[in-house]
């Protein structure tokens, strides 16, 4: 009897020890909306919802076989509710938004991470990053369905969210032109590593990768 006990108790502990926690889904969905948001020139809209799918997914993982499960399924689903078609397209190509978290050493290990800095945010905070708690993408199938009522025709428009101060020391991109501030990434110590916008990559080169 005690045994079983103390069986399920390592049970527990270890499936609690797996499951991602609130403040590290919140954390980790600001910064792959906001790479998410340079990289598919998402409108200010787009990147609320698009915030609120990737902190739904994050905080669904209870379990490494969870990456790529329902929870998985749902995000790309919603996604390509709120995406543009030539947006949805881009994402799929883009492997660390795609397929952007998974378990290596007892650990989760967030893709886009290979591709920019870590920390370093090109726009502010989505309005809904403080009061969203979850759940709109759990709740019923496509939520989001309709609810985008101005989808870019191109990554050329003027609808983008704010981009963050220059003393942030943030790379930051013209929110009128869809361009990268030339000054701002001149410096190595501040250029990302991933694609502009557009699909055009700072200093050139392609990004790693990618679901081809």
């Amino acid at each position: 009897m005690k045994h079983g006990m103390i069986l399920a108790l390592v049970m527990v502990m270890t499936l609690t020890a797996k499951a991602m926690n609130y403040e590290t889904a919140k954390h980790e969905a600001l910064f792959l909306s906001d790479k998410m948001a340079y990289e598919l020139n998402l409108t200010n809209e787009q990147y609320d919802a698009v915030y609120e799918i990737n902190f739904d997914y994050l905080i669904c993982l209870n379990d490494p076989e969870e990456v790529f499960g329902v929870c998985w399924k749902r995000r790309n689903e919603d996604l390509k509710d709120v995406l543009a078609a030539w947006q949805n397209k881009m994402y799929l190509d883009i492997e660390y938004f795609y397929r952007p978290v998974n378990w290596v050493d007892a650990a989760w290990v967030f893709a886009v991470y290979d591709h920019y800095t870590k920390d370093v945010l090109f726009f502010n905070a989505p309005s809904v990053y403080a009061t969203y708690r979850g759940g709109n993408s759990l709740g019923k199938d496509h939520f989001y369905a309709g609810l985008i009522t101005d989808k870019p025709d191109s990554p050329n428009h003027e609808l983008g969210p704010t981009p963050r101060p220059a003393e942030s020391s943030a790379p930051m991109r013209d929110n009128g032109a869809n361009k990268p501030n030339k000054k701002v990434l001149e410096d190595p110590a501040n250029a990302p590593t991933g694609k502009g916008p557009g699909g055009k990559r700072p200093g050139g080169g392609a990004p790693k990768g990618g679901r081809r």
